[in-house]
Parts: structure tokens; sequence; C-alpha cells
């Protein structure tokens, strides 16, 4: 299966608004994630926004803060 750009960025979507959800179902800040992973707040506030690419290094450091798989993060749906 050939994935467009536009399903790609759908995905993306998804998991950056679940990251977002689970944050804050947390009740932690921008500010306490970017603090937790050394960058600034405004740039943490990027990732979620889906204007910063996520690596997988990126993903896996922010499943460990929120204290939750990777799969939960990259599956929001399941």
């Amino acid at each position: 299966m050939v994935l467009t750009h536009t399903v790609i960025r759908e995905r993306l979507d998804k998991i950056t608004r679940n990251i977002r959800k689970i944050r804050e179902e947390k009740n932690f800040s921008q500010e306490y994630m970017a603090t937790r992973l050394h960058i600034s707040q405004n740039t943490y506030s990027k990732l979620e926004l889906g204007y910063t690419a996520l690596t997988v290094e990126r993903l896996i450091q922010i499943a460990a803060i929120l204290e939750i798989s990777i799969i939960d993060l990259l599956m929001p749906d399941k």
C-alpha cells in the first residue's frame, strides 16, 4: 500500500492529538514536558502542533514521561 502525503499527515495529526490528550489527562503542562525533554516550551508546542517532526527517539522519550507504551501513542484508536 502506498501512503500519500495526506494520509501520512492525518496519521501524524492523530498521534500528536493523542500525545496532547494524554498529557492533559495527566495534568502535565507543556512546560513540564519540555523540561523533561530538555527543550523549550515553544519547541515542545511545535511538536504537539505537528510543525516539528517527531523522531522515534522523541516518541520513546514522550512515552516514557507519560508512562505509556509507544504503541499507545502510535495507535490511539486501538
